[in-house]
């Protein structure tokens, strides 16, 4: 049997995310992108997969406005604070930014060059602005009411621009107004026959039909060329959107082949809109006798009902460039794609994709069928919603419950069906088939909401329920058929009082011979089925607990609690085995994972963790939501984990366990050819190369050690400006980090002051600003620069000082000569001047010193004989000099200054 391995890592993929909370939308001339309002910011949604491509971020108020220049390539967004905004998508940058309106602005529209946009705001007014400029270039008054729609003519040639309000009471008007004269403010024509708020308008294929439509349940068609209304088209509902058909596209085509098969409509050249509003239906009308040509059977919609009473289905509708059908927008968030097809004499609208924006709190979900490419999710609504998770769209949508539904299970039936079954907050069980999307049972009987659900594990032919009324149920499917086209009425096999408090969750044991169920009473109880006979009861947590799970190995049972713990329960007695603590907030769900020796839990703390069971380990904790983690799904076969909660966002996890230790494995190895390159490059001094390899290598000890080695190598700033070059963006911020830190250190501050002294020289401060985080960086880099720069600023001036008192120092002691007159010099130098001058010898002038110095050590008579005094005077200098010979040769100041006395004593008395 093959070893098990644990599970060590999960990789997190966003799969749903929340990018469209309702208001203005824009989609892109092919269909590629959809422009979303989400709040005061605005989402960027790859329309294929219903993936964020990417944010920008608002103003804090919420978006009123959007609309995209025709190539794509600028967005115009206003909000609350009635800033318009204009938006390169290739930079995601604001470009422009300007206030013009008294009010917010609630619609735009840009004209065929895209060089002029138009507002339309709650201050009654309209505005046309020159794009580049940012100047107001048209000024309109004339509405009596908020400016609801406005819309260019598409044909550049014709300079009309459209306005429609609801100008209050029984009236509401579209304007024409002619935009070649600036200097008319007057409207051209009032298109007066709504009796209220105009929601849309469009203009035909030809460019000389203008289309108008209402919540006063009309459409109305007019003629350009003189004002007039041809026709007006009764629809019997609001009408939120209308969308002419043109030419050519898969609608008019489908069309064509109804019209050829149909006589009456034979060979009309009548023009052809399709219509949305109220109902949620999509119905296709032509002008030729005002009739419905078309009308949805069912609606893919559920009717909203505002706070007055209305139903609120669609809200708005686009018919999308390069013939990729109809899109219609739901008041829920949801956009629908449609396609029109001729099939068997009968024209069939298909729902083609169905991206939901919006998904409010996910409070249970489940994988559906055995490949698992499905995933059944249960949120603060009615329905429970299947996505696709290939392209992340709604594949179909379960509507029967008329509360909101609080937990889910599925399952493979033995006839190989795909069934889901629900419980809701209206006290009813729900039994699915996934494939007809149909109810097959449901079950009535509980006094209380439905809080916990689960299928059978062997056979799949009963499930059990538990519910806010304390009791617990299990319900059978016998005698469901396959052709059943009204759901029966299941029934109860057993009930029995389970708890005090409500039941938050059950389980079935792999068996089916248990059921466990978990209460806000602090108790998880086992019970024998199918009588429900009471096997044991386990306690010890201190809060409710919110999860129970049979282990698939062992005869044993985890829980999760509100007291942020989990603990593992043995069966045979009741008692706690194993406790894991680490969550900060209540635990809300746990499930066993790799053959039960791993658990994965969610809690209150917005975390997701691994554990092992037998360490008691916690081996990752993932911290990818931003609220409560309601939600935990664990795939049978796959193991693939997804995750759901407050936040409306749903992630799927990857065991990359595997792959992160052949990542790792790889690395490695590409880590020890790397380390024998640099070593390689070391040997031949090639310091360019190897300064490169180090820092591909990311070993910043190495890199210090190669730029220390270069600043004592003559060239250094050739071998450091080769190498540098050659670095892009991010390996310069990351050259930063490292010199920001070799800074903090007196002994290597030389070194990154070398490093970043050549990196200013290399590239220009406009390239330097553009890296991110560069700013935190150099702010890092000063403290200590300036400390290093004061410390060497006192080192030099210790310098001078050392300078300064050597040079005393030779000035006043000068080197002297080794001679037998060598204290004699010195006093020479300093004295002997006015002697020079008068042509004296040394000889003479030593001899009249040492006639002074008798004079005052000696009594005797200047007038005895020559011979006499001479050798008198040599034996006093014999003694001067035996006196001198125990001192240094560089004698202190004041003796100096003795000895020019004594000598300057006989100049005075020669004088």
């Amino acid at each position: 049997m093959e070893s098990l391995r644990l599970k060590t890592n999960y990789r997190c993929v966003p799969a749903l995310q929340q990018f469209y909370t309702g208001g203005p939308f824009a989609v892109s001339s092919d269909g590629s992108f959809i422009v979303c309002a989400c709040g005061d910011s605005i989402k960027i949604v790859d329309s294929a997969n219903a993936s964020i491509r990417s944010t920008l971020e608002g103003d804090s108020e919420q978006v009123t406005a959007l609309a995209l220049s025709p190539n794509d390539k600028l967005l115009f967004s206003s909000s609350h604070s009635r800033q318009i905004r204009v938006w390169d998508l290739s930079t995601l940058k604001c470009v422009r930014s300007w206030k013009g309106h008294d009010g917010p602005v609630m619609c735009m529209a840009c004209d065929a060059s895209g060089g002029l946009l138009a507002t339309g705001g709650a201050d009654r007014k309209v505005l046309v602005w020159n794009v580049d400029a940012g100047y107001c270039s048209h000024f309109y008054k004339g509405h009596g009411g908020v400016v609801s729609c406005v819309m260019f003519h598409p044909d550049p040639k014709k300079q009309l621009l459209f306005s429609g309000s609801d100008d209050g009471g029984d009236n509401a008007t579209v304007r024409v107004w002619d935009i070649s004269n600036p200097k008319r403010k007057t409207c051209i024509a009032i298109l007066d026959n709504h009796r209220s708020a105009v929601t849309s308008i469009a203009v035909s294929e030809d460019g000389w039909t203008l289309l108008s439509a209402g919540r006063d349940k009309i459409v109305t068609l007019w003629d350009l060329h003189d004002y007039s209304s041809k026709k007006t088209v009764i629809t019997n509902e609001a009408v939120e959107s209308v969308c002419p058909i043109g030419a050519g596209s898969p609608f008019a085509l489908s069309l064509d082949s109804y019209r050829q098969n149909s006589k009456k409509h034979a060979g009309s050249q009548a023009t052809h809109f399709v219509t949305v509003g109220e109902r949620g239906i999509v119905r296709i009308w032509s002008s030729e006798g005002a009739v419905c040509l078309f009308e949805q059977k069912a609606s893919d919609v559920t009717n909203n009902t505002d706070e007055d009473g209305s139903r609120r289905g669609f809200t708005s509708a686009v018919m999308l460039g390069s013939n990729q059908g109809l899109l219609c927008v739901t008041a829920d968030q949801q956009f629908l794609f449609y396609s029109l097809n001729w099939i068997e004499e009968l024209l069939q609208l298909n729902l083609t994709k169905r991206l939901v924006g919006y998904n409010e709190e996910v409070v249970d979900m489940k994988f559906v069928g055995d490949d698992e490419k499905f995933l059944a999710l249960a949120t603060n609504l009615e329905q429970v919603r299947v996505y696709d998770l290939a392209s992340m769209s709604c594949s179909y949508v379960l509507s029967g419950h008329t509360e909101i539904v609080l937990c889910l299970d599925t399952c493979v039936s033995s006839s190989g069906r795909n069934l889901i079954v629900t419980g809701s907050k209206d006290n009813t069980v729900r039994l699915w088939d996934s494939e007809s999307t149909s109810c097959i049972g449901a079950g009535i009987g509980h006094m209380g909401a439905v809080g916990a659900i689960a299928f059978s594990k062997k056979k799949r032919d009963f499930f059990v329920s538990g519910s806010s009324d304390h009791t617990l149920k299990v319900w059978s499917m016998d005698g469901l058929l396959d052709n059943l086209t009204a759901p029966i009425n299941l029934k109860a096999k057993a009930v029995v009082a389970a708890h005090d408090k409500d039941i938050n969750s059950v389980a079935v044991a792999p068996n089916d011979s248990l059921v466990c169920s978990g209460s806000q009473d602090r108790t998880a109880c086992v019970w024998r089925l199918p009588d429900l006979v009471s096997v044991v009861v386990f306690k010890g947590h201190k809060r409710g607990i919110w999860s129970v799970e049979f282990s698939p190995v062992d005869q044993c049972v985890v829980t999760a609690s509100g007291d942020k713990t989990i603990r593992i329960w043995a069966i045979s007695d009741g008692s706690c085995l194993k406790t894991f603590e680490g969550h900060t907030s209540s635990v809300l769900r746990a499930l066993f994972v790799t053959r039960g020796t791993q658990i994965v839990s969610c809690g209150a703390d917005g975390l997701v963790k691994l554990w092992t069971v037998k360490s008691n380990e916690c081996v990752a904790t993932y911290d990818h939501h931003e609220d409560k983690v309601w939600a935990l799904a664990v795939g049978s076969k796959t193991e693939l984990l997804a995750t759901g909660g407050s936040d409306a966002v749903v992630n799927l996890w990857l065991d990359s366990t595997a792959a992160d230790k052949e990542e790792a494995f790889r690395k490695e190895e590409e880590g020890v050819l790397k380390g024998q390159e640099l070593e390689n490059a070391l040997s031949d001094a090639d310091y360019t190369k190897a300064v490169q390899i180090a820092f591909e290598l990311r070993r910043p000890h190495k890199l210090l050690e190669l730029f220390a080695e270069l600043c004592r190598k003559k060239g250094a700033e050739d071998h450091v400006d080769r190498a540098l070059k050659a670095f892009g963006n991010e390996e310069l911020r990351l050259l930063f980090n490292y010199i920001r830190e070799w800074n903090t250190k007196p002994k290597l501050c030389y070194v990154s002051q070398f490093v970043l002294f050549r990196v200013f020289n290399i590239f220009p401060p406009t390239e330097i600003v553009q890296i991110k985080g560069v700013g935190e960086l150099l702010e890092g880099l000063i403290p200590y620069s300036q400390r290093h720069f004061g410390r060497i600023d006192r080192l030099v001036r210790s310098t001078f000082l050392l300078d300064f008192i050597l040079s005393g120092m030779s000035v006043i002691e000068p080197e002297t000569h080794q001679t037998e007159s060598k204290d004699e010099f010195p006093l020479r130098s300093k004295i002997d001047a006015p002697d020079q001058e008068n042509g004296k010898e040394e000889k003479d002038y030593t001899i009249e010193t040492n006639t002074a110095s008798k004079k005052r050590k000696s009594h005797k008579s200047r007038h005895e004989n020559g011979i006499e005094e001479k050798d008198q005077i040599l034996e006093n200098d014999t003694a001067s000099k035996k006196r001198k010979s125990n001192k240094s040769k560089h004698g202190s100041h004041k003796k100096v200054k003795d000895v020019a006395y004594n000598k300057i004593e006989p100049i005075q008395l020669q004088a």
